[in-house]
């Protein structure tokens, strides 16, 4: 064998045996590769089939805020955080929109309407004709709306333009709130607590869903001075000649702060302003000020606006979150049914939240008389109405 020869052969031989290497290295490492793969592949092909068969498809629940916003820190942020807790408690999908002038309720909803929610929750009494217009337009898809209910056309009223509905809706929960029996117990703690002798509320426009409370506050201030032989003054409104103090908004905290100023030189050194964010500025003014407390109203305030947990005195609460993640499990739980829920202090609905940082400062007497006027109300002993002298 020539010596060229010899060398090519073994080229031959080594270029064979690197092969012969390359392909047994092929094999395990293709293996795991193989096994892996495939098998993540199929369980998970097998997985999904079995999931789409036995868990249902979330449902978009949407909610659409009055012009107050989702941080109102008042009714809008608390029907949100009830959506928020549907998300966590229930796995739906949630979703807000807000609305910064009128003309954005109609806009808003039919955009939810257009992603097919599965429960469409307009947050305010002025939302009532376009919630109740899109719900008659749409019967299939599923409404909420908070602080309003239907029929609630009066005579002489146009259906869809004065009025929603001169009829209850099949697909409108309407979730309302005795707030009147609530901001009693804050009017009679008002009362009691005052050092001047003088209290104050004011709204954020005169509609029923904001004078309900400064109604409820007045009968309690006025209970106190019956029971206690006393005139303690409320400032910012009179139930009887409909009249009061109001900021045309519920967003300006510089109305807020300038409406508690002007009562704080009036006398009041106790305020409680109906007005979603624009309370902040009043809470504002009494923290710079330290001349005032306020009582906070919807959500509590302690935990809502704790930079001003130390001049909040109590809130009047009206339980929004809960209420809306009620109608959500009725959705999912398909008990779902139009009408009207109605939240009272009976039923856990409304309420005072903890007196917080002056728990100490409120006498034990007075914590008994308010728990006493609840009861009372409770179980109609005494009325908001009979208090006032009305009917």
């Amino acid at each position: 064998m020539s010596k060229k020869l010899f060398v090519v052969l073994g080229v031959m031989v080594v270029i064979s045996m690197l092969l012969g290497a390359c392909g047994t290295s092929a094999t395990p490492t293709a293996a795991p590769a193989a096994t892996t793969v495939p098998a993540t592949a199929a369980a998970a092909a097998t997985a999904v089939p079995t999931m789409a068969a036995s868990a249902a498809p979330k449902i978009l629940v949407g909610i659409v805020t009055d012009t107050g916003g989702i941080d109102d820190k008042s009714f809008n942020s608390s029907a949100w955080l009830g959506v928020q807790q549907s998300e966590t408690d229930l796995g739906v999908d949630g979703k807000y929109l807000e609305s910064h002038q009128q003309s954005d309720y109609a806009k808003n909803i039919q955009e939810f309407l257009n992603e097919d929610a599965g429960l469409i929750v307009t947050v305010g009494y002025l939302m009532g004709v376009d919630t109740a217009n899109a719900a008659k337009a749409n019967p299939n898809t599923k409404f909420a709306i908070v602080d309003y209910s239907y029929p609630d056309c009066a005579a002489g009223q146009k259906e869809g333009t004065d009025c929603g509905s001169s009829t209850s809706l099949p697909n409108v929960v309407g979730i309302i709130y005795q707030t009147d029996q609530a901001a009693f117990l804050g009017g009679y703690l008002a009362a009691g607590m005052t050092k001047t002798g003088v209290v104050g509320e004011f709204g954020g426009l005169q509609i029923p869903t904001v004078t309900i409370y400064m109604k409820g506050f007045q009968a309690g201030v006025e209970y106190y001075n019956q029971k206690h032989n006393t005139n303690v003054k409320l400032l910012g409104w009179d139930d009887v000649a409909q009249k009061g103090t109001f900021v045309n908004n519920f967003t300006s905290t510089d109305d807020g702060n300038k409406t508690a100023q002007s009562l704080q030189q009036e006398g009041a050194d106790i305020i409680m302003p109906v007005a979603g964010s624009v309370g902040l500025g009043s809470a504002a003014y009494c923290e710079q000020s330290k001349s005032c407390l306020i009582i906070g109203v919807d959500q509590d305030w302690y935990v809502s606006a704790p930079e001003y947990q130390d001049i909040e005195l109590v809130s009047v609460l009206k339980e929004i979150n809960v209420s809306v993640e009620a109608v959500v499990k009725s959705v999912l739980g398909s008990t779902y049914q139009g009408g009207t829920a109605n939240n009272t202090l009976a039923n856990g609905g409304v309420g005072l939240s903890p007196y917080h940082n002056f728990d100490s400062q409120v006498p034990a007497s007075l914590k008994s008389e308010i728990d006493q006027a609840k009861a009372d109300l409770i179980s109609g002993a005494i009325t908001v109405n009979g208090v006032l002298g009305e009917k």
